[in-house]
């Protein structure tokens, strides 16, 4: 088409860029055609990715089931601007997507008791010959989101951050927090560094609305948890 110039994606606003909108906005913001482009990448000379994607959709009504029944072959004959990899960037995504329908979601475990922490932990730090400090997220049903190794030290100590364990919480919406880590050394009873990190995590919790709902020590076969001792209240 005479006077016809595509508008590439890199001349569009910043936070109208799919990369850029995902980034920033989330990927639900996102629509069909702009997943599609950013597995594609490029377009055409003549359509960006995005457009590129649009025409591609619909000519399937749409219908991303009906999109993962078109072969690499056909995409790559009849789409400009898709070659051979780009269809099988395509094919793979998809079939991706349909084997996560397929699998069964991951169980979180849940903390109840202090026990649960002993569990969970003991296999991981029992054994180790320095500590380490962990932290478990956790979302309101007291569900283990994420296990975090926040440090590694000597056989007598760890350096601890209250900073980055409060950015990961938040950046991951934790609703609240349980402290682990080990004594090489085979004392289970916490030290005054121990209950001094400790209370600094509770106080900067109450200003986050992250609560801190124990400090479990593991060490050797047993374990020392601040809540059980109503320790949280004197940290």
């Amino acid at each position: 088409m005479e006077g016809y110039q595509k508008v590439s994606i890199r001349q569009w606003a910043v936070e109208d860029r799919p990369r850029e909108k995902l980034l920033h906005k989330g990927i639900s913001s996102l629509s069909d055609a702009e997943l599609l482009a950013i597995l594609i990448g490029s377009g055409s000379q003549k359509e960006s990715a995005v457009d590129l994607s649009r025409k591609i959709l619909r000519d399937v009504n749409n219908n991303l089931n009906e999109l993962g029944k078109m072969s690499i072959e056909s995409m790559c004959k009849k789409y400009h601007g898709i070659g051979q990899a780009k269809a099988i960037t395509i094919v793979a995504a998809l079939e991706l997507g349909r084997r996560r329908q397929l699998s069964s979601p991951l169980q979180k475990p849940q903390i109840r008791a202090s026990e649960d922490v002993f569990s969970l932990m003991h296999p991981l730090l029992a054994d180790l010959p320095h500590e380490e400090f962990w932290v478990l997220l956790l979302n309101q049903a007291n569900k283990v989101m994420q296990k975090l190794n926040i440090s590694k030290g000597g056989i007598s100590g760890t350096v601890i951050d209250v900073r980055l364990i409060m950015e990961k919480a938040l950046y991951q919406h934790a609703s609240a927090i349980i402290l682990c880590h080990n004594h090489p050394s085979g004392n289970r009873n916490p030290s005054k560094a121990d209950i001094n990190i400790t209370k600094k995590l509770i106080e900067a919790g109450k200003i986050l609305d992250i609560s801190v709902l124990d400090h479990v020590i593991i060490a050797e076969n047993c374990y020392f948890s601040f809540a059980d001792e109503g320790m949280l209240q004197q940290s």
